[in-house]
This record gives structure tokens, sequence and C-alpha cells, in this order.
């Protein structure tokens, strides 16, 4: 039988059904699309959730912390309605955590390598949606971890900056709005060196890949690479075989080109940085929104609103883990 935590009974891992929310939690516009590229049908929406949560007892090695309508829609829309692959996704989503846990102890914007790699805008978020109704991430580079400046080098890791985006995908992804409509990612590698790009090593590379691509429950419309130097293209070339086929035809190589950017994402909802009509952009703005009144507090305290995971959620993936250990 699978194991339970008695500390999960309430709080943001419970689960419930909220049954009565989840037909009219999309726009009219947003359920036809969901309709139509997602095989999305409210009149067996229910139905659907319920095969899903049904197969959770085929893997009795794996802590499934949330099996309530709304958190299984939203791996339903990422693999367009089909129960398996959705499953799929689901227990990777949760085995994933359970391979990682040192990521996950303390997974929280107020831990202290978190907060500071929101504070540089790691993610940063555009205020406008693209003309899709995406949600547009943005990456800067160079990013202060692989700088020399001794005032930064120990702020945060590499590990941190991925935790940050995973963390910020969770607290969007609520949005059932994003949870059809998707993400666009643009990542911009200007002054980025050789040394820096020395440092993406090929196992924090896999990690990254494994929790965004293969465990979360995002559909990505596009990831856009500016002003990228020839390593990145030669480190682009040695993780590609990693990537799925339908990532592979949504990474765009735009170097210096911002015009072709501009094709596919309009240059009147981007900051000047990328040539866009808007003023440059604070990289603190979603730090400021997910941490709230905490953006200028130094202390490592925490916030319900911003536990996604609490203790009891990291307790019971270790000990998942040691019971099924072989």
């Amino acid at each position: 039988p699978r194991r339970r935590s008695p500390c999960l009974a309430s709080g943001p891992l419970a689960t419930a059904a909220a049954r009565p929310e989840i037909r009219s939690s999309l726009s009219p516009e947003t359920l036809e699309k969901a309709r139509l590229e997602l095989n999305e049908n409210p009149d067996t929406l229910h139905q659907d959730i319920q095969e899903v949560r049904d197969m959770v007892i085929t893997r009795p090695d794996i802590g499934f912390l949330r099996t309530d309508d709304a958190f299984i829609l939203r791996f339903l829309r990422a693999r367009k309605f089909q129960h398996f692959e959705a499953f799929r996704l689901l227990a990777q989503y949760f085995e994933y955590r359970q391979q990682n846990l040192d990521m996950f102890k303390s997974f929280k914007a107020t831990d202290p390598g978190i907060k500071q790699a929101l504070k540089d805008g790691f993610p940063g978020g555009l205020a406008n949606l693209d003309h899709y109704g995406r949600k547009i991430l943005i990456f800067p580079c160079p990013c202060p971890i692989l700088t020399t400046s001794p005032l930064n080098i120990h702020r945060y890791t590499l590990v941190d900056i991925l935790r940050a985006i995973l963390l910020s995908l969770e607290a969007m992804i609520e949005d059932p709005e994003l949870q059809v409509n998707g993400f666009v990612l643009i990542i911009d590698w200007s002054n980025f060196t050789f040394k820096q790009a020395s440092k993406l090593t090929p196992s924090m590379l896999r990690l990254a890949i494994e929790g965004l691509q293969d465990s979360f429950p995002a559909r990505f419309g596009g990831i856009h690479f500016v002003n990228q130097p020839w390593y990145i293209h030669a480190l682009y070339t040695v993780i590609r075989p990693f990537l799925k086929e339908k990532t592979r035809k949504r990474i765009f190589l735009h170097g210096n080109n911002l015009n072709s950017l501009h094709q596919l994402i309009h240059p009147e909802i981007l900051p000047s940085e990328f040539g866009g009509m808007l003023p440059p952009y604070d990289m603190g703005t979603w730090a400021r929104t997910l941490l709230d009144h905490e953006y200028d507090d130094d202390t490592s305290g925490s916030s319900p609103s911003l536990l996604l995971y609490e203790d009891c959620f990291f307790s019971f993936l270790k000990k998942i883990t040691v019971d099924y250990r072989p």
C-alpha cells in the first residue's frame, strides 16, 4: 500500500477535490484553445483526472504528496490529456524530488540562496503576455555567481538558480491560463565568457534538463538564445541529444539578430535590452512579487504563502526514499 505521512492531512499539500472551480477556471478563449490544442473536454474532465489518479497505485515506490483534481489537471494539460503520459510526468515530478532531496530541503523563496538568485533576476518575468497568452521569462547573463568578484562568488550556486527557477514555475503554474498557454524563455548570453561557460558541467546541465523538460508540468512554447557566443553553440551541440525532439524544435538561436526574435515575440512587449519598445527591465520585479514584504528582509525566516513545500514534505520524501531503497 502507498505510504502516507500524517503531516499531510492539512495545509497547502492536502488533497482536495475542488471540483466546482475546475470547470470555470479558464476564460472562454482559453477554454476553446484547451479544447482544440490539448483535447480538453469539460464534460469528461473529472473522468480524465480520475483515470490518472487510479494509476498512482502502480508506483508504490513514489510518494505522491498531491493527487487532488487541480494538481493532476496541470499534468493532463501538459501532456494533451494523454492519460498515461500525464501520469508518467506526475511520477517523474515526484521521483525527481525524491532523487534530489537536498534541492528541496529548504524549497522556499526566503531560503538565502534562492532569495538572492531571485533578486538578481533568475528568473525575471515580463508583465505583458505574448500574443499567444504565454508568460515571458527572461534570464540575464553573465550571472553574478559565475563572476570572479569576491562580493558575489559565495552568494549562491548554480543549483540555487535552478531551484529559484523551479520555485518560480511552481508559483506561476498555479494560474490555469498559463497551464494552457505556457511559457516562453529568453536567455541573454551577453558578455558570457568561455571560463564562465566551463562551469556549466554535464551533471548540472542534466539536472536542469531533467527538472525542466522531463519533470515539470509546463508547456514551453519557445526558448530563445540571444547574443550567444560560439562556445554556447558548442555547448548546445553537446546537450542537444538529451533534448526531446519537441524541445529541439522550440529552441531558437538568434545571435545578435534581434529582428528574428521580434518576428516571434513582438517588440511592443519587450524591454529595450531586447530591442523592444519598453523601458529596461528591473530584474527584481518578479522577486518582489514572490517575496512581498520580505524582499528587503535579510533574515531567512519563512512565510506560509511562500512555503510551497513544508518541512513535512521533505521529511516524507526522505522516508519514502529510505523505505524503498534497494
